[in-house]
């Protein structure tokens, strides 16, 4: 028996000879389709795996500017209407002119209250829109999605523009064309967050999403210097031109917009991360985007990237002779396309740790930053003294310290790993610097801008981070156990809590300034920022507890070391 068991064995490794043969064949006929493998034996597939390799990171990249361009269009919409309020508004008794004493039906008695209209109008339907708008933006290509929101969102504010030739003052007219905007402009941040994230995974996501959310403060500098432009001679383009520029990058949008890595063959980005960490290890071997050679067998997250399941040549109850993984574009494609998850239902999506608390804590953070942005120039000109034209300027400073400042954060949050931590700190500092800037900015020129330059800053600060690397970081959180479909449910859900906080603020300014001074309004402001300083509380003990631990976990194996 002894000898037909020996040729028995011989036989099975001559059978697993031929298989191993075959597969050799079968990969070089798939390289030969563009296919990026992994092969210890074959260096000349090399140059394939790292077209790849480059061919996602160049799309990324372009998907990075192409958002961002999106959502400049986005604010730069939304800008309008604050430059052209002391416009529509008017001083009657100063100037009998018909520009300067304002557009019916907003220059009478209760312009102020009839001004703030405008902007609550636009702001609750945004709101409520921004929930429905995740809900959908889940369930459809997000090309499509997009494009739709910015051409009707481009003429709906053009539309606002019109009633100026058409010599319109029925206050009926302008209240339905800011409902019907307002709703349009939600579908533009549950889409573009979910392309973003989708294309970058977690590693440095605060830096990259607090450079990138840097549209929200050039759309309004790019927004009051075009309203601004026309303010006083025609105010009408200060919405037709803005409302132009939107839906022709919706255009854009359709033809250039890749939303995420599956459209075009490639993984998804946190596999390329462990790409670029086994080509340093490698030395240069070849990797493909799912793994690569000269890796360390015992991790078992790089072993499920490396390896397929049901390959029994990989398998080591079969064969050890080769590890090799082949990915090609269109098969990758279709099995992300069949394997797609379920969206996250609502509930499912509140019971995510963190959602809620940061959910509220946008409320107020984005109730204050709204306000800034419905409200500063109409201030800058009461305050200072300023023409409409000037006070738009201005207000820009404020822009670009907001821009500064979700850098800033990004940076912080990255290092420290607590975005609680970093947005408290500093809605912590906002609160008396907008007292001082109540106090004392109107008092010169050069105080004026170094105040609302700092205090935009700590202001947008906590408002961008949250928007952007904390709501990404919360649609994919490891309790969703990969399901990257959460993603516009969460961003909609936190957004849209703020965007609740963002309508309540120009509604209370305008009541405010209707019946008390304008230092009640900063009053008002400084306590949202406290309340939303309030509700990080529970989160920020949790990251310096586990801060704390970690410390305390790394002395006690230095000192068991030594």
């Amino acid at each position: 028996m002894a000898p037909l068991y020996g040729s028995n064995i011989i036989d099975a490794r001559e059978d697993n000879s031929s298989k191993l043969e075959k597969r050799v064949t079968d990969f070089q006929h798939t390289a030969s389709h563009k296919t990026c493998t992994i092969f210890p034996i074959a260096p000349d597939f090399t140059d394939r795996c790292t077209d790849q390799h480059q061919k996602f990171f160049r799309y990324r990249y372009i998907v990075l500017f192409i958002t961002f361009c999106a959502y400049t269009t986005y604010h730069l919409s939304r800008k309008p209407i604050s430059i052209v309020k002391s416009v529509l508004g008017g001083d009657c008794e100063n100037d009998t002119s018909v520009v300067v004493c304002g557009w019916e039906p907003f220059n009478g008695t209760h312009s102020k209250d009839l001004l703030g209209a405008m902007d609550y109008s636009y702001l609750f339907p945004y709101a409520i829109g921004m929930f429905v708008s995740g809900h959908i933006a889940e369930r459809m290509d997000l090309r499509y999605f997009l494009t739709f929101g910015m051409v009707m969102s481009g003429l709906c504010t053009a539309l606002f523009g019109v009633g100026y030739y058409l010599e319109i003052h029925s206050l009926w007219f302008y209240l339905p064309v800011q409902m019907i905007t307002g709703f349009f402009e939600t579908t533009g941040w549950p889409a573009i967050v979910t392309c973003v994230a989708n294309w970058f995974g977690k590693g440095r996501r605060g830096l990259i999403m607090g450079i990138w959310n840097c549209h929200t403060s050039l759309g309004n500098i790019l927004g009051a210097v075009i309203a601004g432009f026309w303010v006083n001679s025609n105010w009408g383009l200060s919405f037709i031109v803005p409302g132009a520029i939107i839906a022709v990058m919706g255009i854009l949008i359709f033809l250039f917009l890749v939303p995420k890595p599956s459209d075009i063959g490639c993984m998804p980005p946190d596999h390329y991360t462990k790409v670029q960490q086994r080509i340093n290890d490698a030395n240069g071997h070849c990797v493909n985007s799912a793994g690569a050679i000269g890796s360390d067998q015992n991790d078992d997250d790089d072993d499920d990237l490396m390896y397929g399941e049901d390959d029994p040549l990989v398998d080591p109850s079969v064969n050890n002779s080769l590890s090799t993984v082949t990915v090609s574009s269109a098969s990758s494609s279709e099995e992300v396309n069949s394997e797609r998850p379920k969206p996250i239902s609502f509930v499912g999506a509140l019971k995510i740790p963190g959602v809620l608390e940061f959910s509220f804590c946008l409320f107020f953070a984005k109730l204050v930053s709204y306000t800034f942005l419905f409200w500063l120039p109409d201030y800058i000109s009461n305050a200072s003294h300023l023409d409409a034209h000037k006070a738009a300027d201005l207000s820009t400073v404020f822009d670009f310290g907001g821009c500064l400042g979700g850098i800033v954060a990004g940076v912080v949050s990255d290092a420290t790993g607590s975005s609680a931590c970093t947005c408290a700190v500093m809605l912590l500092v906002a609160a008396p610097l907008m007292f001082i800037y109540e106090a004392v900015g109107s008092s010169s020129l050069g105080m004026n801008i170094a105040l609302l330059f700092i205090v935009g800053a700590f202001v947008n600060g906590p408002y961008a981070l949250i928007t952007t690397a904390v709501s990404a970081d919360l649609g994919t959180h490891p309790s969703l156990h990969g399901n990257a479909a959460a993603l516009a449910t969460v961003t909609a859900i936190i957004d849209g809590t703020g965007s609740i906080g963002a309508a309540i603020g120009p509604l209370l300014t305008s009541v405010i300034t209707q019946r008390y001074k304008w230092n009640s309004v900063f009053y008002m402001l400084i306590a949202a920022d406290l309340c939303a300083l309030l509700l990080l509380v529970r989160l920020v003990y949790k990251d310096i507890t586990k801060w704390c631990q970690s410390r305390t976990s790394q002395r006690s194996s230095t000192t068991t070391t030594a």
